[in-house]
């Protein structure tokens, strides 16, 4: 299928920006922001939020001056077609190793060490690839459709996990506030916006030029950044009321630490693996937003008649990548902090800003050419 062909409905947009959103943020930044900012992870995450819908609201502005032109278009028209397409490529490159890959590897990583730890996480990642590369082969709007279906069900299960836990929360546990000031909580809130938030970059190969109403656009994608980062704090503020700063920072996984806490009557028990199902659809949909977005720009670069032609190489690279991204766990938590936020604010932050920069150049260069009306 053609991309420019594809059309999505604004409400699909939200969903699928919600769910982007969460991805594997709901998994791995509770502990991260324990670790800096203890029990203030919760004010760290408020903070996050606020920047984040702040980098919604810049990708937002991009779009407008742009409309119908996908990321790829828009960094061609700015910077001129070679360094354009050179810039694309680049980032592409640099995207495809930080991103989908390590996600993949998160999944893997959780599943052999949580649920099946006598399963090769090779296995795993190869499964859980399939199901990837059979929903890029159908298209976005087939995957815009399944979000719909499964949101109810990811909708469901997040109520029930919080609804469960809410009974284990020690209020003492976020007590005292602010004790070590507020300098613990801009390093906290950076790594929730890098995780949560300035990946949504990509999904300007999605927004606005892959939906039916774009004047319902904008709206559907600045209220799923909100949601997906108000669901994103409740599991934060329950991690820290639950478990506590210390056990939140010590676990690798801590929602999943939150979902082995539910105990209703001694009946309702060890349901932690019904739980995990809500991550597994986050996780789906992170990953293969990231793999449809680089496809269709490898496909817009060199000017491809259909991307379907990439979606075995791309996914066999996803597979290699996401066994040999991390080598053990503590490189991952350096990689994590040291890399990858580096990475996220260079694409998320530092490239809108160069676009903007160009087009505010180019507008007054174009003022100083015109010549006086007398």
């Amino acid at each position: 299928m053609v991309p420019d062909q594809v059309k999505i409905s604004a409400r699909q947009l939200m969903i699928l920006t919600i769910l982007f959103t969460i991805g594997s943020t709901i998994l791995i930044i509770p502990s991260g922001m324990a670790l800096v900012a203890k029990q203030d992870a919760w004010i760290a995450t408020l903070v996050g939020i606020g920047f984040g819908l702040l980098m919604v609201y810049l990708y937002i502005k991009i779009t407008d001056l742009y409309p119908q032109m996908t990321l790829v278009e828009i960094m061609e028209a700015l910077l001129g077609k070679w360094l354009g397409k050179a810039t694309v490529l680049l980032l592409l490159t640099g995207l495809f190793i930080n991103a989908p890959a390590p996600v993949l590897f998160y999944l893997g990583n959780f599943m052999t060490t949580q649920i099946m730890p006598e399963t090769p996480i090779t296995a795993v990642n190869i499964i859980f690839a399939l199901i990837i590369l059979m929903a890029l082969r159908l298209g976005l709007e087939v995957l815009a459709r399944s979000a719909e279906i499964m949101f109810p069900i990811f909708v469901l299960l997040y109520i029930s996990f919080t609804g469960l836990v809410v009974s284990n929360i020690k209020l003492e546990n976020i007590q005292p506030v602010l004790e070590a000031g507020v300098g613990p909580i801009w390093p906290a809130a950076l790594s929730f916006v890098s995780t949560a938030y300035l990946p949504h970059i990509v999904l300007l190969m999605i927004f606005p030029a892959s939906v039916n109403r774009p004047d319902q656009a904008r709206k559907a994608f600045f209220l799923g950044s909100l949601i997906g980062g108000l669901a994103l704090f409740i599991i934060v503020i329950l991690a820290i009321l639950v478990l506590g700063p210390d056990i939140t920072a010590r676990n690798l996984y801590p929602s999943y630490a939150l979902a082995k806490k539910i105990n209703i009557g001694h009946f309702l028990q060890r349901i932690e693996a019904i739980m995990a199902t809500m991550w597994f659809i986050s996780l789906f949909f992170r990953i293969t937003i990231y793999m449809y977005t680089i496809m269709v720009a490898i496909a817009q670069v060199f000017q491809l008649k259909s991307n379907q032609q990439l979606v075995l190489p791309l996914g066999i690279i996803l597979i290699v990548l996401s066994i040999i991204v991390y080598p053990n766990v503590p490189y991952q938590q350096t990689y994590d902090t040291k890399t990858w936020i580096p990475f996220s604010l260079s694409i998320g932050l530092f490239l809108p800003l160069l676009l903007l920069g160009v087009h505010a150049l180019k507008k007054l260069w174009t003022k100083k050419k015109k010549p006086p009306l007398f």
